[in-house]
């Protein structure tokens, strides 16, 4: 029996810019999604969620979808075959603390230690970028969210105590360390609006056709160029021009200057890229006004899930308490309020 792990992630800043070539800073957290995994005595793989409390077993030449989380586990499985990864028959527990619905990629920690437990009982080696690129597609053409590649390459290549700078159009990565004095926390709104899933491929349809009319990327693509644009694609490119631009700021920014860049980050979210929701929103401005926070913003692909707060260490256990009773009475629901600390990319444990 061996177990393989794959952490959850939080995104600092650079939100829906992955799926455009553009650049992002997320971080690789505590939070996982651990597979214990076996071989079986029979040609099936079967997938355990112990925290679903279901089961599905699959024969190894064919894979059924079923529109629940048991399709990120298949998903991986076509994609590995095509890579000529011999399948194993094989028994998988799978175990999260990831949050699901949070915008934490509880999909890409399953998928990517799904990935590692299959290739280490199949005796295979993948690169690591190209095992990263394999669980994104499996979550673009199997399961149907065509998300960018952030969520799996930081599953995977995730550093401890940094933040990874991403170019996903090179895939070129850099480690940027993230401020000492500080702590992530993120704040789950414990919503997940029903557009989330349709109005983010939207997101990403709206791109394309920006940059079919403008006949380049929007990485590539200025300001001015995207005014030529009509709505909501200018505003699209807007928000996904500025983004790129302030995950560089963040990188060499002072302390201070980092928070009013998260802000700005989240002001585009909501008025440009229309992701946001009044749960979110209403969590960003509470923490703007609580002392010790340096800056807010929702992370994930939106409509719900957390927003990601910088917030100097000591201040953390006061700022907890408040924006609990402000979220509590604004919205009769108590978020879940999760003080992370960063953690390397996926492995084997005992290895």
């Amino acid at each position: 029996m061996r177990v393989f792990r794959a952490p959850g992630r939080v995104n600092l800043i650079g939100e829906h810019t992955d799926y455009n070539q553009g650049l992002v800073l997320p971080a690789a957290l505590d939070l996982d999604c651990r597979v214990t995994a076996k071989p079986s005595r029979w040609p099936v793989l079967t997938a355990r969620s112990v925290n679903l409390g279901l089961e599905r077993t699959w024969p190894l030449t064919s894979f059924e979808r079923h529109g629940e989380w048991s399709d990120y586990v298949a998903g991986v499985a076509v994609e590995l075959a095509k890579l000529g990864v011999r399948l194993p028959a094989a028994e998988l527990e799978i175990r999260s603390t990831v949050p699901l619905g949070a915008g934490l990629s509880s999909s890409a920690a399953l998928e990517v230690a799904v990935a590692f437990a299959l290739c280490g009982l199949a005796g295979a080696t993948l690169p690591p970028v190209e095992l990263a690129l394999a669980c994104q597609r499996a979550e673009n053409d199997f399961v149907g969210m065509k998300c960018g590649i952030m969520d799996q390459f930081v599953a995977v290549l995730g550093r401890k105590d940094h933040a990874l700078r991403i170019d996903c159009r090179s895939l070129d990565k850099r480690p940027v360390p993230l401020p000492e004095e500080c702590s992530l926390v993120m704040v789950n709104t414990m919503v997940r609006h029903e557009l989330a899933k349709s109005e983010y491929n939207r997101r990403r349809q709206e791109c394309e056709q920006a940059a079919a009319q403008l006949d380049r990327s929007l990485r590539d693509t200025t300001l001015a160029e995207a005014e030529a644009l009509p709505q909501p694609l200018r505003r699209r490119a807007r928000h996904v021009i500025g983004e790129n631009a302030r995950v560089e700021q963040f990188i060499s920014a002072e302390l201070d200057e980092k928070g009013e860049l998260m802000y700005a980050s989240h002001a585009s979210l909501r008025g440009d890229y229309e992701v946001s929701c009044p749960e979110l929103d209403f969590l960003v401005e509470t923490a703007r006004g609580i002392e010790g926070v340096v800056g807010a913003r929702m992370t994930g692909g939106g409509f719900g899930g957390c927003a990601v707060n910088l917030v100097r260490s000591a201040a953390v256990p006061e700022f907890s308490r408040r924006i609990a009773i402000a979220y509590r009475q604004q919205f009769a629901l108590e978020p879940q309020i999760y003080a992370c600390h960063t953690a390397d990319g996926a492995g084997e444990l005992g290895n």
